[in-house]
This record gives structure tokens, C-alpha cells and sequence, in this order.
């Protein structure tokens, strides 16, 4: 061969013109003669990691190490390649050593802060990248990696500057746009941010992280159509990359168009089949499309990839309770018991009322999501106090306004109120279904202001507008909740009422809607909120209209002699506990049937099964299918005979339901607030003999009303005249005593006075 040192020479200079193939060749050839040429080694690893074979340039920069052991560039560029093998600490304890030897570099010191960032290190961080700028003050990429660490630290306000000095030492830093917009989206400055993320796209087309981004920031600006096209843009640059196509699905899973979300999230599990939140997004796609025993499966493959995905147990468990799978019911609970106990993510709120008897641990899991997700925000300005209004504004906050329980209860009460003294608003969080009921609604209120597409602050910023005084949210922790607003208060006055049966646990929410049945002096402490007593919590429609249609028990699959027990409750209520207590009832009651709500067909089928376990005849379980007609669902409760309430979940709405249509209802009053509603409902329409302490005493009251026709017959006469006469079933009679509640709170509030339990008389 030619002199070693010509050949150096060539390949140093194809190495600089970026012919890396052949100046690798070339350092190998000067290798084979001098092994220990260390100009070499250093050259041809730094071109190896240049085509990204990192393994190689590992091996070549530790031999270069050993030449010179002390060689500054060597030490960085061995910390480099570390990097990129996700050796973060052995990466950082290359650039300390190149730091000892040269402790004036301001690359080293900012790739040791990239390292201490991949060590989720981020003050440490932002110190090394501090040191950086020290030395080199208009170093761009150490102001936008030092922005990324404030923003881990959600200092966001100092990452936005740190951006900004990027960009003012390099306008066309698509890379500072991008993390700048992530900045501002962390400040919930949402127009700000897209603005940011679309500059960062507009700079590089195939930016696909920035179109990811900027379709997150379209999400929270509830401008759904173009989110979708901005994820769709990534997938177009990175068709591949599961995470774009679980950010589509998840926006597909907010409108309930999970056909189409269902594509995405197979495409995701291709890519990445070990990948958990995949799974998860697909049990969560299968689930709305009703498809249990599948959506179980996805999410059980998520917790076996990684179990400690936020309220995953909790979804899988409830996804079982939907089919009635209660193979493995004692284990999952006590490990969400558990969960809760130690302060982890393990089940949300809203399930959690379903399934665990306990006013504390119920308490406790609101706290966790409340610190975790809805935390006091004061990024707007702190309220200001208002003077007395001639009338008192109040606003109800739904996402339930349409056919929906919530609805069926409240839809009475809004029109009540008294317009000489209450202005009543209703700020609507879903989007619109002209239903019967939503227009119904519409019409009751003063002013009614559709906000679904309006984010967590533009609502509370309009309900400040209006000058609301006190805010009702009427439905806590449950499906599309928006909690996040009155997180930023959205009014001085700030009451759970009625669609959450439970504390948020969130010390900006003052007062809970109850009376001393659903939450006794005892459980006061387990509620952050203030309670406002009344006679009877429950709001009751009374104006309800019930079908003149005559079902017949032979249409319906009911025997014509047979007692009849009925429960119209959702599946995952049904539990094994009440479920056995059931069979042992219809044991007893000769001829006797259960009448439930069809569900799903694996419910139907699993409760069948769950019955043959019992020694029970399937065939006396009835499926009564759902009907959208509410006047005609309340007309067929006239062929039961009674009915079984629910543990540890009562019957809510459904309990009304029967009550209203003079179907008697036994109850077992439990601990906690979900599990003692219906003794509350019993209770204010007068009939208390209905409600039990213990399950033998449940079992041996339903018992003896199916068997002793005279003292039903008399239950039924007590439950007709009371229908009319009690508080339970008057609408205009509960609006005037929650409207003393409102007064007091008011009055309180102008006297400067904190929140306190509040006690309406009959």
C-alpha cells in the first residue's frame, strides 16, 4: 500500500466531503498496517457513528481511549455514541471525565445535559446547560435543550423564554418552534401554541412531531376536524409510528366513531406489538363498540405489559362487570382496594362508587385524581368578590342535557325555580342531540349556552362573564366531566349535586347537595365539600309522562301467575354477592322470576351460567331489551312485582323510575353514599319498612312479600297514596327547599363567611 500517512490523508478528505463509504475503507486499510494508529481509530469511529453503527463506534472510540486516554474529543464523542445506546449513565460519566480534562467545553457540557435529561434529571440539567452559556451565551441549541428541561419541571413560563432566546439566535429552529409550542401548550395558551407548532411545520414539512403536536393543541381547542388532519399529516411522513396513530383513535374514542378509530389502534399493535397503551386503546375502542369479552381481552394483554398504566385495572374490571365476567372479582377488587389504599392510580372515582362499600377509600380515590388531574388551577386571575345581584345567578353545568338519567330527574327543577329571586343559566358540555328532552330543557332555562366546543378556561372566564354566583356541577366524576373548569373557578360559590354520588375531594368545590340518609353525621369527614342537608337529596320529575300502552306479561317472556322480581339496573352493578342473594330469593319463591335489563348478549349468557352455579333454571332469568321510549320503559315496570335493588351501587334513577310508577323497591341501606340512596328515596315517599340493615333481613323481606299477597297489597296501596302526598315525587316542593340552600350559601358568601353545613327543614 501507499504511505499510511497519504492514505490518512485520502480519507480525511473524503470524510469531510461526506463520502463516509469511502473514507471508512480507507481508515480500515491504514488500520490493517498500524493498528494503533490513533488518528485513525478516532476517524473512523467518528465516521462509523456518522452512518449510525454505534455498536462499531463504540469498540473503535474505547481503543482510541486507550491510546490516549486523556483525549477531550474522544471522551465527548465516546458520550455520544453512549447516548445513542441509551447508556445514559456511562454517557455522562464520559463527558465528566472530558470535562477534567477540559472543563472549558461548551459542547461537553451541553451534551452532559442531554444525558441528564434522559436520566430524568432535569435540575441537573438545567445547570449543566446554565454552565453552557456561560461560556457561550448565544449557543441556540443549549437555550432550547435547557427550555426542554424547565418544561419537564412544568416551569413553563422560564422554558418559553428559554425558547425564545433560541429563536432569536436561529429563526428557523424548527425543532425550538415545536418544543416552544409545547411550552405555551403547558401554559393552556392553546391558540399561542398551535401558531407555535404550525411555524415548526411550516420550516420542515415532514416534521411529523410537530404535526403531532399541533393537532394536541387543535384537541384542546375542540377544533376536531383539523386535529385529525394534522395527526393524519404525521402518519403521512411516519406512517409506521403507533404513537400517531393512537393520538387519531384517541380522537375518534372522543366522538364515538370507533369503527373508524379501530383501525388505527390494530395498526399500532403491528408496529409495536409490546406496546401497552396500544392495547389499552384498544380495549377502550372495543369497549365503545360494545364488544366486552374482546375489550377485556385487550386490556388484560395492557396490564401484562405494564400494570402500572393510570386506571387500567379499574377499566378492565369494569369492562368484565359490563359481560357479568366474574371469574376473577375477588382478586381484581382487593387489588384496587389496595391501589387506593397506597395512593396509586388504580381505578377512577365514578367505579369505584360501584364497587367498593367504603364513604373513605370512595374518598380517597376522588383525592387521587383530583391531585393528579384536576389540581386548584390559578392561572386565571383569583375571582373577584361580587356584589349582591337582584337576582341570584345560578349555573348548571351538564354534559347530560338529552335523553339521560340525569336529565329525566332534573328537567323539573330548572323550570321551577323562582324567577323573582334566582336567574337560572345552563351551560351545556356535550354536543347538542335535538332529543325531545334537550329541547325540553332549552326552553326551561333563562339563558342556555351550548360550550362543548369551548376549552376548560373559556368556560369559567364565560361563566365569570355572566356573573354567575354559584356554579352546580351536575356531574362529577363521570363520563365527559369537565372538572378542569371549576378548577379555575368558575363561580364564588362552587356545589356537587346529583349526577356523582360522592365527594370530589377538591377543596374548590364548597358545598355537596345531600340529606342525613345518603351521607350521616358520621361520613361528614370523609367529604371536602360542605354539606347543604335537605329533606330528600334526590330531584324527582313530577311531571314525567308514563305510556298508556298495556304491555302484557306474555310479549314480554314473563310468566302470567309467577311473582315477578325486577331489577332494570346497568350490568356492571350486578355483582356475585347480590347475585347469589338473588338466586337464593328465587329458590324460595316458588314460580318466581328475575326481569332484568338486556345489556349485552355475553351478560345474558354469564348470568345464565352464574344461575346454573346457584341451582337455578336459567330460563327463570327474563331479559327485558332496551327501548328509547322512556314513557314506554316506565309503563312495563306495572308487570313486576318488586323490585331488587343493587349493592354496593343502589339503584339511582332507576329507583325513582319504579318508585314513580308504583313499583315497591327492598333495599339494603349500605355505608357509604351510592349504597344508601335508595333508603333515601324509601324514606322521604314514606315507606322506610322497605329498607333492610343486614342481607338476611333483604332476602327475608323480599321473601315475604312474595309470599304474603296481603302485606304486598298493602306496600302497594302505602306507595300509591304516598306517590302524590310526599316530598319524593314534588317538584316545585324540592326546588323551593334547594333554593334555600343556594340563599344560605349566598347570604354567607356576601357576609364574608366560609362555606359551612347547611340544614334546609321540611
Amino acid at each position: 500500500m501507499k504511505d499510511p500517512t497519504a492514505t490518512l490523508h485520502s480519507a480525511f478528505m473524503f470524510h469531510q466531503q461526506g463520502k463516509l463509504a469511502r473514507a471508512v475503507e480507507l481508515y480500515k486499510t491504514v488500520l490493517r498496517s498500524q493498528p494503533a494508529n490513533f488518528d485513525a481509530l478516532f476517524l473512523l469511529a467518528t465516521a462509523s457513528a456518522q452512518q449510525n453503527r454505534f455498536e462499531d463506534a463504540l469498540g473503535l472510540f474505547e481503543r482510541a481511549h486507550k491510546l490516549k486516554p486523556r483525549h477531550p474529543e474522544t471522551l465527548n464523542n465516546l458520550g455520544n455514541v453512549l447516548l445513542e445506546l441509551k447508556r445514559y449513565d456511562d454517557a455522562l460519566a464520559s463527558y465528566d471525565k472530558s470535562l477534567t480534562v477540559r472543563p472549558g467545553d461548551v459542547e461537553t457540557y451541553t451534551n452532559r445535559g442531554v444525558a441528564l435529561q434522559k436520566l430524568n434529571r432535569f435540575e441537573e440539567a438545567v445547570t449543566s446547560f446554565d454552565r453552557a452559556l456561560s461560556l457561550r451565551i448565544n449557543h441556540a441549541e443549549a437555550w432550547n435543550n435547557r427550555g426542554v428541561s424547565l418544561e419537564e419541571l412544568m416551569r413553563y413560563e422560564e422554558a418559553l423564554a428559554s425558547f425564545d432566546k433560541a429563536l432569536g439566535l436561529k429563526p428557523d429552529y424548527a425543532e425550538a418552534w415545536n418544543n416552544r409550542g409545547n411550552a405555551l401548550a403547558g401554559l393552556e395558551r392553546y391558540d399561542e401554541a398551535f401558531a407555535s407548532f404550525d411555524k415548526s411545520s411550516a420550516l420542515v414539512s415532514s416534521y411529523a412531531d410537530a404535526y403531532l403536536n399541533k393537532g394536541k393543541a387543535l384537541l384542546k381547542l375542540k377544533r376536531y376536524d383539523e386535529a385529525a388532519e394534522s395527526y393524519r399529516k404525521a402518519l403521512s411522513s411516519e406512517p409506521d409510528n403507533p404513537e400517531y396513530h393512537l393520538a387519531l383513535a384517541s380522537l375518534y374514542i372522543l366522538q364515538k366513531r370507533f369503527a373508524e378509530a379501530l383501525p388505527h389502534t390494530e395498526k399500532a399493535i403491528v408496529s409495536n406489538p409490546e406496546l401497552a397503551s396500544a392495547h389499552e386503546k384498544q380495549g377502550s375502542v372495543l369497549f365503545g363498540l360494545a364488544r366486552f369479552k374482546e375489550a377485556a381481552a385487550s386490556y388484560n394483554k395492557a396490564l401484562c405489559l405494564d400494570p402500572g398504566i393510570s386506571y387500567l385495572l379499574g377499566q378492565y374490571f369494569q369492562t368484565c362487570l359490563k359481560s357479568c365476567d366474574w371469574s376473577n372479582y375477588g382478586t381484581i377488587s382487593r387489588l384496587i382496594e389496595d391501589g387506593i389504599k397506597s395512593g396509586r392510580k388504580v381505578c377512577t372515582p365514578f367505579f369505584v362508587l360501584s364497587i367498593i362499600d367504603s364513604q373513605e377509600l370512595q374518598h380517597q380515590a376522588a383525592k387521587i385524581i383530583s391531585e393528579e388531574k384536576y389540581p386548584f388551577n390559578p392561572s386565571i386571575s383569583v375571582i373577584s368578590k361580587h356584589k349582591r345581584h337582584e337576582k341570584i345567578r345560578v349555573g348548571y353545568f351538564s354534559a347530560d342535557y338529552r335523553f339521560h338519567a340525569t336529565s329525566f330527574l332534573a328537567a323539573g327543577l330548572f323550570g321551577h325555580h323562582d324567577r323573582s329571586r334566582f336567574e337560572i343559566t345552563g351551560f351545556s358540555l356535550s354536543p347538542g342531540k335535538e332529543d325531545e328532552m334537550r329541547k325540553r330543557i332549552v326552553a326551561s332555562f333563562d339563558r342556555y349556552i351550548d360550550v362543548n366546543d369551548l376549552s376548560d378556561r373559556e368556560v369559567a372566564e364565560l361563566s365569570r362573564e355572566q356573573g354567575i354566583d354559584i356554579a352546580v356541577d351536575l356531574g362529577g366524576y363521570t363520563t365527559h366531566c369537565r372538572t378542569g373548569i371549576f378548577a379555575m373557578r368558575a363561580a364564588p360559590l362552587q356545589v356537587n349535586y346529583l349526577g356523582y354520588a360522592g365527594s370530589m375531594a377538591a377543596e374548590y368545590m364548597d358545598y355537596i347537595i345531600a340529606d342525613p340518609v345518603v351521607i350521616p353525621e358520621r361520613n361528614r369527614r370523609y367529604f371536602t365539600e360542605k354539606i347543604a342537608y335537605l329533606p330528600c337529596y334526590q330531584v324527582n320529575d313530577d311531571s314525567r309522562p308514563i305510556s298508556e300502552k298495556r304491555f302484557t306479561r306474555c310479549e314480554s317472556g314473563l310468566p302470567e301467575d309467577g311473582f315477578v322480581f325486577c331489577s332494570f339496573n346497568n350490568s356492571f352493578k350486578l355483582h356475585p354477592s347480590v347475585f347469589e342473594s338473588w338466586m337464593r330469593i328465587l329458590n324460595e319463591v316458588d314460580g318466581s322470576v328475575l326481569w332484568l335489563l338486556e345489556d349485552n348478549p355475553e351478560m345474558k349468557d354469564n348470568l345464565r351460567n352464574a344461575a346454573i352455579s346457584n341451582g337455578i333454571d336459567p330460563e327463570r332469568l327474563v331479559f327485558a331489551p332496551r327501548i328509547r321510549s322512556n314513557p314506554e320503559h316506565l309503563a312495563r315496570h306495572r308487570m313486576a312485582d318488586l323490585f331488587l335493588d343493587s349493592l354496593p351501587y343502589n339503584a339511582h334513577t332507576t329507583a325513582s323510575d319504579a318508585l314513580w310508577t308504583g313499583l315497591p323497591l327492598v333495599t339494603l341501606a349500605g355505608e357509604s353514599f351510592p349504597s344508601r340512596v335508595a333508603a333515601s328515596l324509601l324514606s322521604a315517599i314514606g315507606l322506610p319498612e322497605l329498607i333492610t340493615s343486614t342481607m338476611q333481613e333483604y332476602e327475608h323481606l323480599a321473601i315475604e312479600l312474595a309470599r304474603k299477597p296481603e302485606k304486598m297489597r298493602r306496600v302497594r296501596e302505602n306507595l300509591e297514596r304516598n306517590r302524590r302526598s310526599t316530598i319524593l315525587f314534588d317538584t316545585a316542593r324540592f326546588t323551593r327547599n334547594i333554593e334555600k340552600a343556594f340563599e344560605t350559601m349566598y347570604e354567607r358568601y356576601l357576609a364574608d363567611l366560609p362555606p359551612d353545613h347547611i340544614f334546609v327543614n321540611p
